[in-house]
């Protein structure tokens, strides 16, 4: 329920109107004058403050500006028996929502607080949206491990250039990310970063995705469309999952990149376009090439810088940073604490095998802060991360770090199996 705090120096007026607003389901607060009124705003939280312009020790103006100083979005209807135009006049230029005169109009108080509430109501959401706006912008790119700050290093490198990019790595690695700090590093920042999913389209539609189409071309082409190309002009183009891309879509995009000038579906005039190629992909382009699956010509075109976009299990050490900032951002957006994490418990998150990369552990921190209690212990992870532990690649790579030669793994080996087996065993490596 809204509280409301009335501050008025006649108690018969205050109880009258206490006795209204509660029977219209408001929390009531009272405050005898102005310097009373101005510390119960410091101290509690309202919704709309109702005030006397003529009080003692503090009057209503000078209370008001006193408000507008502590909480400046907080609505504050002045009301007077003393008042003139004037007086309402400075009121509202001090910043009061309305000036109400004595004896009061009920209905219209009553009418004036739910239109301040509404208002900030309206300042709240507007709060929210460009909070959500300003996360949208480009995240900034989490860990210090080696890797990334090759990636990082190769991104500053690059990024002024207008160099094409390849972005190689596994699904939910956060090959986006890189794509979205090339074009905000880029000189073309002040135009748009167009994105492509091209897994997502349907072959038959790529074309027209990518190049626009006339209107008659095809059976629901209605009206002319402009593809992704014109829409990126002066910008970044993002091509997401180009392996995916059909042949005859890849042809014209190799034309495209050649000639900087592309044809919509149905038309026949030529449009030149000045576009940057940022491409991604989860393939290895060059099997898909022997598979006659990728045109070679047009993976030359792309892979002038090929980034290597690393997976979550060859950048471990990152992973208490990832944590940490994926916590304060889900706590931020479901307007929370932040919610402590236990060494113990970063620890097993750091045996994982991570199949599903940055992408994974987002939506496993998200699941531990809705599960856990205050704190996120280790015994939360065992309980709700059902994770496979490190994969046999990863743990046959971590055993074979632990040798200097191909002599003591066989020397150890030999040992092991003598203990278990048989002493007759011989290892030949």
């Amino acid at each position: 329920m809204a509280r409301i705090l009335i501050i008025d120096d006649e108690a018969s007026i205050r109880r009258t109107l206490k006795d209204i607003l509660e029977f219209e389901n408001f929390i009531v607060d009272e405050a005898a004058d102005g310097l009373e009124g101005v510390s119960k705003v410091k101290q509690g939280s309202y919704d709309v403050v109702i005030l006397d312009v003529k009080m003692p020790k503090l009057d209503g103006m000078e209370a008001l500006e006193r408000i507008q100083v502590m909480q400046p979005e907080l609505p504050v209807i002045m009301i007077s028996g003393h008042g003139d135009i004037n007086t309402a006049v400075e009121a509202v230029k001090k910043g009061a929502f309305d000036f109400i005169q004595k004896p009061t109009d009920l209905n219209r108080l009553l009418i004036t607080i739910r239109n301040a509430m509404d208002k900030s109501s309206l300042i709240e959401e507007k709060k929210t949206l460009q909070k959500k706006v300003t996360k949208s912008k480009t995240q900034p790119m989490i860990g210090g491990s080696l890797a990334m700050e090759k990636i990082k290093k190769t991104i500053e490198m690059v990024a002024p250039t207008e160099a094409r990019v390849l972005i190689n790595g596994q699904n939910g690695t956060g090959k986006e990310l890189v794509a979205r700090w090339i074009h905000e590093k880029s000189n073309r920042n002040g135009g748009s970063l167009v994105e492509v999913n091209c897994a997502a389209i349907p072959s038959e539609l790529i074309e027209s995705e990518l190049f626009g189409h006339e209107k008659g071309s095809f059976t629901s082409a209605h009206k002319q469309r402009l593809g992704k190309f014109e829409l990126a002009n002066g910008g970044t183009l993002f091509l997401d999952e180009i392996g995916d891309m059909s042949l005859s879509a890849q042809a014209k995009v190799l034309r495209a990149l050649q000639e900087s000038k592309i044809t919509r579906v149905g038309g026949e005039k030529e449009l030149s376009v000045d576009v940057r190629i940022v491409a991604a992909t989860n393939k290895d382009l060059r099997k898909e090439i022997d598979k006659g699956n990728f045109r070679e010509d047009l993976y030359h075109r792309l892979a002038v810088i090929v980034v290597e976009v690393p997976s979550l299990a060859d950048r471990k050490e990152d992973i208490p940073n990832l944590v940490d900032h994926f916590t304060t951002a889900i706590c931020d957006d479901y307007n929370i604490t932040k919610k402590e994490i236990e060494p113990n418990a970063i620890m097993l998150l750091q045996k994982c095998a991570w199949t599903g990369n940055i992408r994974e552990l987002r939506n496993v921190v998200e699941r531990l802060i809705i599960l856990s209690d205050k704190k996120i212990t280790a015994e939360d992870v065992n309980s709700y991360v059902k994770i496979d532990e490190v994969n046999k690649e990863v743990t046959f790579k971590e055993v074979l770090n632990t040798f200097d030669s191909c002599e003591s793994l066989k020397r150890f080996v030999e040992n092991e199996y003598y203990k278990l087996k048989s002493p007759d065993f011989e290892v030949v490596l």
